[in-house]
């Protein structure tokens, strides 16, 4: 089965959704029409996994929705895979930063192996990697850019009702 993509606007601008069989495999922000490979098949609507990942990031950005019910098929490593399973544990509106990633993996020493495995998360928003943040909680490297991490961690203290972010996993 050839990938299928999906296009779906947000108040971050346009975000590529792809899936092979009926796992979502991507969920990029700031992609260009140019990422999408020759052969693969554009799908507008209809049933399946990335009519579902639309929907359920549309509540996300409306504030109905803090976590997702998506099959995902992320490609990667297993060391990448564990990273980005242990990205899901960090709670909706709190942050963690890259130590308490790899604490939370048994490897203190690991932090800069989380951050290289972070920065490939293919699967943004949905696995988020943007609730990751440097030691002293600053606002670190995004594939999708720095503007957009801190409106998405913005979006997700003011839906939280939080007064600020708090620190998850440490």
């Amino acid at each position: 089965m050839p990938t299928r993509y999906t296009w779906l606007e947000t108040p971050l601008g346009a975000v590529l959704l792809t899936a092979d069989g009926d796992a979502l495999t991507r969920v990029s922000m700031g992609a260009a029409p140019a990422e999408v490979r020759p052969g693969w098949e554009r799908v507008s609507s209809g049933p399946g996994v990335l009519a579902e990942a639309c929907g359920q990031l549309a509540e996300y950005f409306a504030g109905a929705r803090t976590t997702f019910d998506l099959p995902l098929g992320a490609v990667g490593t297993p060391f990448q895979r564990r990273v980005w399973d242990a990205l899901l544990a960090v709670p909706y509106g709190a942050t963690a930063t890259y130590l308490d990633v790899a604490r939370a993996l048994g490897d203190a020493n690991a932090t800069r192996a989380v951050g290289a495995a972070n920065g490939r998360n293919p699967l943004g928003i949905v696995v988020p990697c943007h609730r990751v943040v440097g030691a002293n909680g600053a606002l670190t490297g995004y594939a999708g850019g720095l503007d957009r991490k801190r409106w998405l961690l913005r979006h997700e203290a003011a839906v939280r009702g939080a007064g600020g972010l708090a620190l998850a996993l440490g």
